[in-house]
């Protein structure tokens, strides 16, 4: 760090809000667990089953049960029953001890299906008043890399469940994994979030450090930092004998605290930390037991809530974290690569998001629910090929003995899923629908003059494609014709078979114009005769 960078952070370190002598610890937990596949599912199409059977065909419901079974067991009842006790003994204190949570859809079902105990631990936590709820996606999804509507959807019904569950409404947001940029700040702005919370990289922060409130960029939504080498201290070292300072007890740990400089300091952490990733016998519930009490001895320490910190103290600097810089809390990276970095994640990735604007059409609540718990980032963190550090940590939390086998039994469900959804458009209503639904960008049908040479005209749906038809350059239906690249983007793209047999067909004419004129004559044709299929009336 320069001269000039020393100044600049010692007058954003003087920047502070209220209670300038005392720095808030806020600590954060990520209660998540996914709805594993059936790996003896056969990949053969489940035609006879209905939609409400889909979820138990495609889910081991036994293996999540299990585990769910022994998670409550080992942590979250012995971890929550911590952290009461915790609170209890600090009510009438100065200082409180305050914590949060952010409770996935997927685990909240789990509780509900097979331990209401658990969820009712969390309920008498937060009814103490000392807890925070965060808001996040449902289904632990990757919604927002790749639709906003479907992102909002998901945290929205997120909002409403706790709200329903808990009689809570969360402010703060923390999306799938802390997955991070300018874009995701605004959603959550217009959704009316105070603040999101995530990964405090180098990468986004350069010469700044974590343990202040920022700003985002074009935003006026505060953000929170993990600070994630104390995190990981926790999270990833505790047990590690090769580390310098194993053991790790709660007075050594609030005393990194103490001397640690900032207005808030974010600890975050998944909550399994406790009792499932390291059992019991490690110590680690008593590391939680006694670690509010280590804090609390420290007189410029205290416990905050994240609304409360962002409350507190002003943000000292804007946070500008483009798109190509998206941030998350996975692996060494600290991106996204840990769902999309490899070939199988990516394909898998592009062939479940390729499904959005088929069910919008289908509108059947039952398909919808499942393509979701399909999203879950779970199923793509399992591919994972990583080596080292980063693969170490992916291969504890496989239940798959590969990233191969996890690729191919999702390939296998979401194909099976996927030709559900086609026999479901075979109804004469739907496949009118179907035909005529707008495909993503990447699918669009790109007119060109020639080789390389654009026009600049691109049709998402069927209706723009005869738009388009009637104005392009007459060059560029000549190129297309003689490639049968009309009739192949509908045959594939669209699935109007009949339109693409037709189009196929012509062979030659006298002109371009004449060319266009046939091409226009047949879609009028079988535009009308699939609206008089499906009961539909008008013409193209």
């Amino acid at each position: 760090m320069n001269l000039l960078e020393k100044c600049k952070y010692r007058d954003l370190a003087n920047h502070r809000g209220k209670n300038t002598n005392m720095t808030d610890v806020c600590l954060i937990f990520e209660v998540h667990q996914p709805f594993r596949l059936n790996r003896k599912f056969s990949g053969v199409l489940s035609s006879g089953a209905e939609p409400k059977d889909l979820f138990r065909i495609y889910f081991d419901m036994n293996l999540n049960h299990e585990i769910f079974k022994r998670i409550a067991r080992e942590c979250y009842l012995p971890a929550n029953e911590a952290i009461l006790d915790a609170i209890s003994d600090f009510e009438d204190a100065d200082r409180n001890f305050k914590v949060s949570f952010s409770l996935s859809g997927t685990f909240m079902e789990q509780c509900e299906m097979w331990n209401s105990e658990v969820l009712e631990s969390f309920r008498k936590i937060v009814k103490t008043g000392h807890a925070e709820l965060l808001c996040q996606t449902y289904y632990h999804s990757l919604a927002s890399l790749f639709s906003e509507y479907e992102f909002i959807e998901q945290v929205e019904m997120h909002r409403k469940d706790v709200k329903n569950k808990f009689g809570y409404e969360p402010k703060v947001f923390e999306n799938t994994e802390c997955i991070y940029n300018n874009r995701i700040a605004r959603t959550a702005e217009k959704m009316g979030f105070k603040a999101v919370v995530t990964e405090g990289a180098e990468r986004i922060l350069g010469w700044r450090k974590p343990n202040y409130i920022y700003k985002a960029r074009s935003s006026e939504i505060r953000i929170l930092l993990r600070n994630y080498q104390l995190s990981d201290d926790v999270g990833f070292r505790f047990t590690s004998r090769e580390w310098s300072e194993w053991p790790l007890t709660a007075d050594k740990y609030a005393r990194w605290l103490a001397s640690t400089p900032g207005d808030v300091i974010v600890i975050f952490i998944d909550y399994e930390t406790f009792g499932e990733h390291y059992r019991r016998e490690s110590g680690i519930i008593e590391f939680l037991r006694w670690l509010p009490r280590e804090i609390l001895k420290w007189p410029n320490l205290s416990f905050s809530t994240p609304s409360e910190a962002v409350t507190r103290h002003n943000p000292v600097g804007v946070l500008d974290v483009p798109e190509e810089k998206t941030v998350s809390w996975a692996d060494l990276e600290r991106d996204v690569t840990a769902w999309l970095g490899n070939a199988f994640q990516e394909s898998s990735f592009n062939f479940l998001k390729e499904l959005e604007p088929l069910l919008e059409v289908l509108g059947d609540r039952e398909l919808s629910r499942i393509w979701r718990y399909l999203q879950t980032s779970d199923h793509l963190y399992y591919m994972s090929t990583k080596k080292g550090g980063s693969g170490d940590v992916h291969s504890t939390f496989n239940p798959y003995f590969s990233p191969v086998e996890a690729f191919i039994i999702f390939v296998k469900v979401l194909s099976d899923f996927e030709s559900r959804i086609h026999l479901e458009f075979k109804r004469p209503e739907l496949r009118y629908k179907r035909v005529l639904r707008k495909v993503p960008p990447e699918k669009g049908f790109t007119f060109y003059y020639d080789f390389s040479k654009p026009t600049g005209l691109t049709a998402r749906s069927l209706s723009e494609f005869y738009s388009l038809l009637k104005i392009v350059d007459g060059r560029s239906v000549k190129f297309h014709m003689a490639r049968g690249d009309f009739a192949r983007w509908i045959r594939q793209v669209l699935g109007f078979r009949e339109l693409a047999d037709d189009i196929s067909k012509i062979k030659r004419a006298r002109s371009e114009e004449a060319l266009r004129r046939r091409l226009l004559r047949i879609m009028e044709k079988r535009m009308r005769e699939l609206k008089r299929e499906a009961g539909c009336h008008g013409d193209a």
